[in-house]
């Protein structure tokens, strides 16, 4: 069975499940990493929505949920993103994180020997642009290929995940 360790920043959409569930010819095992929203991230998310020519969005920046307040809808968008990868036939397991993500990637990669990281998240322009994003830091900490995809989001709003 291929594993492989999926970090990622909100659920999973139907078109995200398809493309990371036909990668490989084998059977697929993932283990989710879910990273809550944080306060310290609000600036460059507002940089980024500017960039990305998505004003409205970059306004309402801070009535997202950050810090404490993004566990509780993190946890529900790992449940929806846990039973779509086992939806498509996979096995999934996972968990929200709450603290240094690197580090426990780092660990669950020892952990479930995992064959590879797969990073799916939304564009972080300035952090890409310093090599501060997920992808390339993870690349130096873990001894496994790291595989950089957007994320996409369904018209019916799975984004929302209730």
């Amino acid at each position: 069975m291929f594993t492989s360790v999926l970090m990622v920043e909100q659920p999973l959409s139907a078109t995200d499940v398809d493309f990371v569930t036909t990668l490989h010819d084998d059977d697929m095992s993932f283990v989710v990493l879910m990273q809550p929203r944080g306060k310290e991230d609000r600036l460059l998310r507002a940089i980024d929505d500017v960039a990305l020519g998505e004003l409205d969005e970059a306004v309402h920046e801070r009535d997202e949920p950050e810090g404490e307040a993004a566990l509780k809808p993190a946890a529900v968008a790992l449940e929806h993103s846990l039973r779509a990868l086992r939806a498509a036939g996979c096995a999934a397991v996972g968990q929200v994180v709450d603290d240094h993500p690197l580090d426990l990637l780092r660990s669950v990669v020892d952990q479930t020997h995992a064959d590879e990281v797969i990073v799916l998240v939304a564009p972080h322009l300035v952090e890409e642009f310093f090599h501060r994003d997920w992808a390339s830091r993870a690349r130096h900490k873990v001894g496994v290929p790291v595989l950089k995809l957007y994320a996409h989001a369904d018209e019916e709003g799975a984004a929302q995940a209730d």
